[in-house]
């Protein structure tokens, strides 16, 4: 009886835990980010529209179309490719959200490998 009523109390517990995703307060606005690969941390600063968005990383500008797939993950596509890895789409999928910052993980379409980073709105 008593690992039932501890089995109880565990599943109770666990089914009340939800992680927040209010994805749409990101879909738009100016945002600085973070992404650490290898134990180096990366940081951009970009604007977002609803189809457009503009990203400063190390002193250059880029640009993406933006299609989103659903309130929560969308794929960026650059309008100018400079390299064949500009070509590939990324998918970037919002994971949690707090009031002001976002987490994400990200992989180019179709590849298995994902990084994760963390947004936050200015």
């Amino acid at each position: 009886m008593r690992y039932f009523l501890f089995a109880l109390v565990l599943f109770t517990f666990s089914n009340c835990y939800q992680v927040e995703r209010d994805c749409t307060h990101f879909k738009t606005g100016t945002f600085y980010s973070e992404v650490t690969i290898d134990n180096k941390v990366y940081t951009s600063n970009f604007t977002r529209t609803n189809d457009l968005q503009v990203e400063v990383y190390d002193g250059k500008t880029d640009s993406t179309q933006v299609r989103w797939i659903n309130d929560c993950e969308m794929i960026f596509k650059t309008i100018n490719p400079k390299n064949m890895a500009a070509h590939k789409d990324v998918h970037l999928k919002i994971l949690t959200t707090t009031d002001s910052s976002y987490t994400f993980e990200y992989s180019y379409v179709g590849e298995k490998l994902k990084q994760k980073g963390t947004a936050y709105k200015k």
